[in-house]
Formats: C-alpha cells, structure tokens, sequence
C-alpha cells in the first residue's frame, strides 16, 4: 500500500487507534514528505505505528532505448489530456535520506522489502529502538532475513496485493500462496512470522495464526475503508472483484505486482511485455499517468493493487472493520473452545 492516498495520516492512526498497528506506505516520497506524514500522524494518535521502504537495490543501467515504451502509453497521455510522454527520469533522493526522516519520525516499527537491509542499516535501526520487520516469498529468503538481524519476518503469499518482494531465485518459482508458505517458513525460524496474502476477515486471521504465525498483515481490506485516499473508482474496482479479476504484471512499474486486471494493464504487457522497461525507469514513467488518472477517478488507467481475496473487502470505517475483525476472531474463538 504505498503512497500518500493508500496509506494517508488518517487511516494510520484510526488503525492505530483501533488497537491494531497502522502503517505507512513511504516508499515512494521523498524525505520532506515522510517527515510531514509522520507528523501528521503523531498528531492524531499516541499509539505506535510502522513505517514501510523498499530495500536499496542496485539499479539497472538506463535503456538506450525507450521509443517503445513511449508508444505503448502516448494514447492513455491524450486521452488524459497530458503531454506526450517523455524519457523517464529518477527521484533525485535515496534510500539513506529517506532512512532518516523514517527513523526520525516516531515510528515504532520499520518494515522493508525486496531484499536485505546493510549491516549498519539494521545497527542505525534498532539503536532508536525501533522494532525491525523483513519480507519473504520464500522460506530461503526468510532465513536470510533471520541471519540479518530482523525481529520478525512477514511471509508474503502469491495472493497478495502489490509488489512481489522476491529478493533471492527466480520470482515465478517463488510464488508460493499464504497458506503453504506461513506453516513452512514459521517451522524454519526462530522469530515471529507475520502472514500476508489473501487475509480479509476474521477467518483468515484465525487460520494464519493456527498455521503458525503470530500476526496478521492485511492490505487490500482496507483500501475501501472511508479513509483510505484511493480514487473512487479504484474502491469501485475492489468492491467489484472477482477470486480470478486479478493478474501479476510488470506494467506500470517495472516490477512484477499483483493487481486488478484493466485496459492499462493489458494495452502496455501486449506483445509479452516487449515495451516494459526495468524498474525503477517503466514505474517513472508511468507516474503522470497514473498521478492523472487518480485526480480524474479513471480506473482503467490506474495501477489497482489488490489481493486475490478481494472481493471479500467491506466498505466501512478502518475503526469499524478493526472492530469487527476482532469480533470475527473472537467468536471463532468461542466456538472452537465449546
């Protein structure tokens, strides 16, 4: 759930503030920005929350080449009403300078994906005291995690949402779902395991903590709650899903991630994805247009991140569906017990 309007102020710190812990999604924004986040989110709640980044990679040389890439998005551009696209260009900020603005900004957990974080990254981290949380796809990549330092390990199912956090082997021998991952990776490490993928209600929860894991991550129930920033048509799109509505694509960033299936998506990956460029370039240079297509509520063009489980998302307040999530869990648990 990254960016500003997945993960605004206001759903951090209702989540918080129901008693679960609220993240945000600060992988995109520069320095400032997290800064301003974090701020506006201490200002709405005392309870702890979590900060996410991507972990630093190398990044690929520039194409030489971009004239296809450019082609295959020229008409979603006109159709906006944006200027032609152009060479893509790179953030000008870095890992380390958003590091600093995370850990000073009051968060008390810091999560990261797709890969593992420097010796003295993980050393700057937990001298704030800040609890350390990596991702896995595989049970190899959480035992590398396990070696690095982290507190726990979120083991990430093929049927999650968004970006795949592969980091080691080839990602599509690592697309391992929620419930085969959870109970092998909890059985290979010492330290708590929190699962992610396909989780939507009570239900879910209560079967990844009977497979083994500790906590819950969940995501795409709460991009329809009255405080998430997405467009309408983005909630619209979710609401309306079905078990097979979603797709893993490399379209709009570069990088492969599982979303809803739209013109977008399919227009771009035609012709086996030959005009898709590396990310990070291919995601620089899908931004204006899905930055557009937000302000002006166009589903088709927009990347709609979104779990396989989807359709089981509710529309309500992120306090009422914390609330009845709890209530779910705990009538299950009142049943199992008679």
């Amino acid at each position: 759930m990254g960016g500003a309007s997945a993960t605004p102020p206001a759903l951090v710190a209702a989540v918080s503030n129901a008693g679960a812990l609220g993240f945000v999604g600060a992988a995109y924004m520069p320095p400032d920005q997290i800064a301003r986040e974090c701020a506006a989110i201490r200002a709405l709640t005392s309870r702890p929350f979590g900060i996410n980044l991507f972990a630093p990679t190398p990044i690929p040389e520039p194409p030489s080449d971009v004239s296809a890439a450019l082609e295959r998005i020229a008409h979603f551009h006109a159709e906006l009403g944006l200027p032609s696209p152009s060479r893509p260009t790179l953030p000008t900020h870095s890992f380390d300078d958003q590091l600093t603005a995370a850990i000073q900004g009051g968060a008390s957990v810091f999560s990261f994906t797709f890969g593992i974080l420097p010796t003295e990254t993980v050393g700057r981290i937990k001298e704030r005291g800040i609890y350390l949380i990596g991702t896995a796809t595989t049970v190899e990549e959480a035992l590398a995690l396990e070696r690095s330092g982290v507190d726990a390990i979120v083991g990430q199912g093929s049927d999650a949402g968004a970006h795949r956090g592969t980091f080691l082997g080839a990602f599509e021998s690592s697309m391992v779902g929620t419930m085969a991952l959870v109970p092998q990776v909890a059985d290979a490490v010492r330290i708590p395991v929190i699962a992610s993928g396909g989780i939507m209600n009570g239900s879910g929860i209560r079967a990844a903590l009977t497979l083994g894991a500790s906590a819950a991550q969940m995501g795409t129930a709460f991009l329809v709650t009255d405080e998430c920033g997405v467009a309408e048509s983005y909630k619209a799109a979710v609401l309306s899903a079905r078990d097979d509505s979603t797709r893993v694509t490399r379209a709009f960033s570069g990088r492969p991630a599982r979303g809803i299936v739209n013109r977008a998506m399919t227009e771009i990956e035609r012709d086996d994805g030959a005009a898709v460029l590396a990310y990070p370039y291919q995601n620089s240079l899908t931004r204006l247009m899905r930055t557009a297509a937000a302000q002006q509520d166009r589903a088709e063009f927009l990347s709609l991140w979104a779990g396989q489980a989807a359709r089981l998302a509710r529309r309500m307040a992120a306090t009422d569906l914390v609330a009845t999530l709890v209530r779910e869990l705990g009538a299950l648990d009142v049943s199992a017990s008679r």
